[in-house]
């Protein structure tokens, strides 16, 4: 089973960059804390996982405290002429989106440098990043549609052998 099975390469791509930032810390355990936390501060940064983090969250601290589930609620945004405003803010537990991902970040850099490593991150990453460059260069945008041609291909030409 490869990573084809999952939802998309850009999903593919933050996932092997992760998984080489994990193996790059496998003996430093505040390094990995650190590395899941800027992943986690990427994360943020897409819209439907930044939606369904705030979801989750906001649902599991409802069934401890409605009272600080209501809190967490984001601002109502003003409707103008019966329609919401085109660009709405994401707010993740009743905040900006951008509070959060500036205090992963932060705190993910504290540990990065807590641990001693800095430099490895960078190799880490460095890494990571060619390995997505270089998978995303040499994958073909439509394989199947070619294998497809390939085939019909291949059949003509058998048929063409097999009439002789």
């Amino acid at each position: 089973m490869s990573f084809a099975c999952f939802c998309s390469y850009r999903t593919n791509y933050f996932i092997m960059i992760t998984v080489i930032l994990g193996l790059g810390f496998l003996r430093r355990p505040v390094a990995i804390i650190a590395a899941l936390l800027t992943a986690l501060s990427i994360a943020f940064l897409n819209d439907s996982f930044a939606g369904t983090f705030n979801e989750k969250v906001t649902r599991t601290v409802r069934q401890f405290s409605p009272h600080l589930a209501a809190k967490m609620r984001p601002p109502l945004t003003p409707v103008i002429r019966g329609r919401p405003s085109a660009k709405r803010a994401i707010y993740i537990c009743g905040r900006p989106r951008w509070v959060f991902v500036l205090i992963f970040s932060c705190v993910s850099f504290i540990l990065w440098y807590v641990s001693c490593g800095l430099l490895t991150v960078l190799w880490a990453l460095a890494v990571g990043l060619l390995a997505t460059i270089l998978h995303a260069s040499f994958r073909t945008p439509n394989l199947k549609a070619r294998l497809n041609t390939f085939r019909e291909e291949f059949r003509a030409v058998w048929r063409n052998y097999s009439e002789l």
